[in-house]
């Protein structure tokens, strides 16, 4: 008979996802997991196979921790607007989950929508909300939903890795500006208009 796990695997999960927004990805090891948790290494491993699953589990945590501050911009109008907002909050206030989620190196590079996705993402709700609320065609939602979601992952890298500082005030002002911009552009009718390539110049 197997020996009756020592902690459950909520309990663990939650130990090396609170680990994580500590000290970041690189940290979570069974050693150190196993000296928050008061214990040996051993007891891990009744309930995760290895630590590549365990690291697995807190990914997903992680990502449900995101979905929890996005869900917020529903009590806001526009939603889309603060949900750009809550990302960056999210940067801000999580560092290390956000370079979790979004700032690992890909083995190969993918397209926008595969991003999303591989992030346990769907965008088709959002899309479907901008088209009947801004009155906007697919491809219009498509480009203002990539546009602002870009935007403010830019941001949210600068706030995660500390390297600026913005206040609520700044925040909303910069999303707000770019999220009107963006929509100036569309109504406009400038989306499929072909813009020239640069050319740069090689150095002498």
């Amino acid at each position: 008979m197997p020996p009756k796990p020592k902690f459950t695997r909520e309990q663990i999960v939650a130990e090396a996802l609170a680990l994580v927004s500590e000290q970041g990805i690189e940290h979570l090891t069974a050693r150190e997991l196993a000296k928050r948790l008061g214990s040996s290494p051993q007891p891990l491993f009744t309930v995760f196979e290895d630590m590549d699953e365990l690291r697995g589990e807190v990914y997903a945590a992680a990502g449900r921790r995101l979905e929890g501050f996005v869900s917020d911009a529903n009590n806001f109008t526009p939603a889309f607007k603060q949900a750009g907002m809550q990302v960056i909050l999210f940067a801000m206030r999580e560092p290390k989950l956000f370079q979790l989620l979004f700032m690992a190196e890909n083995d190969r590079s993918t397209t926008f929508g595969e991003m999303i996705k591989s992030r346990g993402g769907d965008a088709s709700g959002i899309i479907d909300f901008m088209m009947a609320n801004y009155d906007l065609t697919l491809e219009e939602a498509r480009a203002l939903f990539q546009h602002v979601w870009i935007y403010t992952y830019g941001i949210g890298v600068l706030c995660a890795t500390k390297m600026c500082t913005f206040t609520d005030e700044e925040l909303v002002q910069k999303v707000g500006v770019d999220f009107q911009a963006m929509m100036m552009y569309i109504k406009a009718g400038r989306l499929n208009e072909q813009t020239p390539t640069p050319h740069l110049k090689s150095e002498a």
